[in-house]
């Protein structure tokens, strides 16, 4: 699955890129530059994030929705609200 792969990426330059920030810290760096390090960090776990959305959504996601499970159907709407008032 080409999706799980770039997911993984994703999130491995997260981690990655995150051990960077954090020697920036202890090093005491210029604020400014951590601050533009983390930001790439967050980039990243957003980019990863959007991914993950984006597969649930289209597997998931659609197969409640071609179901006949209404009460299946409102929890998923429940989560992917849920998710999306949790990224704001």
């Amino acid at each position: 699955m080409k999706e799980s792969k770039d997911i993984i990426v994703a999130l491995k330059k997260a981690q990655s890129h995150l051990g960077k920030v954090i020697d920036m810290v202890e090093e005491k760096e210029y604020c400014v530059d951590i601050l533009q390090q983390n930001l790439a960090v967050m980039g990243l776990l957003k980019s990863a994030n959007n991914k993950l959305l984006a597969r649930h959504l289209n597997s998931c996601f659609a197969n409640a929705m071609k179901g006949t499970n209404e009460k299946r159907k409102r929890e998923m709407i429940g989560e992917i609200l849920q998710i999306n008032k949790m990224s704001k």
